[in-house]
């Protein structure tokens, strides 16, 4: 028997990028189970009335909190008290309000944004209160935090069972494809692809390329969380990574690779370069749950190339 058979789920963001994939693996996981995803447009989740309506009409037994109100670098730079105040209000709400429907199990996606800006790397989760986060993360950074400081507060008090998962960047298919708010290697891709269509010289990257990033395929990332809800209980942080490092320099000549484009890259350095290191140590996601990422780094942006490809081009 499934740990998922006859369980309601309520899954915000179960529409967005990682949620979409999430919500494919649920329901293979199995035939006996109802999904329900809150949309934007029916539930305000900053609104208390309008959380306490979504668990009323989808009376879940298991919560998993994907919604975010997130971007990229440039997103964050613009959106610092919009990024806090969404985050945070959204986040202490929703658990409130599922600790009085006596919601059995909620999980809460945090972000490595949370970790200090001078952190050893490979991240620890032992680490994460050791310092302030990068400056230009650190509004999304801390709200997010904050709701591991009440995971944990309400275990103890009410015994509210609650996990605190720290996926790495996602990257995959269905991901944020817009210059203005995605992530680095969903606007590379397409800054190449739309390059070699039109037959450019060059594309233009933020910053230096000395950065170092971790990728985690979002399929991976999808698992990860349902194996934890399903086999951990504690309140302890837990990476969600892959276990690589890659510089922003290496990834861009990479995905050139990839898409077939074949000019320039023009470094602007007047953009900022974010935390210059990121690589999480993810044993502890072993260890608990058993989980690790299968997919290698080069199959997964095949893939994401593939899908822009054909759903853009």
């Amino acid at each position: 028997m499934s740990y998922w058979d006859n369980k309601s789920v309520m899954v915000t963001g179960g529409a967005g990028f990682l949620g979409s994939h999430l919500v494919d693996d649920l329901k293979s996981r199995s035939e006996n189970i109802d999904v329900f995803v809150p949309r934007s447009d029916e539930y305000d989740l900053r609104n208390r009335d309008d959380i306490r309506r979504a668990l009323d009409d989808s009376d879940p037994d298991v919560v998993i909190h994907l919604a975010a109100t997130v971007g990229g670098i440039g997103a964050n730079r613009e959106n610092p008290g919009r990024y806090f105040y969404d985050n945070a209000v959204m986040g202490i709400e929703l658990i409130e309000q599922a600790r009085q429907f006596d919601v059995e199990k909620f999980t809460i996606l945090g972000t490595i944004c949370a970790y200090p800006e001078e952190t050893s790397v490979p991240f620890s989760e032992d680490d994460l209160f050791d310092g302030y986060p990068e400056p230009t993360n650190a509004p999304y950074g801390i709200a997010k935090k904050a709701l591991l400081t009440q995971s944990k507060a309400y275990r103890k008090q009410y015994d509210f069972d609650s996990i605190y998962l720290m996926p790495v960047n996602l990257y995959g298919p269905r991901d944020d494809f817009d210059l203005e708010s995605s992530h680095v290697i969903p606007a590379i891709i397409r800054k190449c692809v739309e390059a070699r269509e039109r037959g450019d010289n060059s594309i233009t990257a933020w910053g230096t390329g000395e950065p170092t990033r971790e990728f985690l395929y979002v399929k991976d990332a999808a698992e990860g969380i349902l194996d934890a809800t399903e086999k951990y209980d504690r309140s302890e942080p837990v990476n969600l990574g892959s276990g690589m490092e890659i510089s922003i320099r290496e990834l861009v000549e990479t995905i050139s690779d990839v898409t077939g484009y074949e000019g320039d890259v023009e470094w602007d350095t007047s953009k900022p370069d974010g935390q210059m290191r990121r690589c999480l140590d993810t044993s502890r996601a072993k260890e608990y749950f058993g989980w690790e990422a299968t997919t290698g780094f080069d199959t997964g942006l095949e893939r994401t190339v593939e899908w822009f490809e054909k759903e853009y081009v």
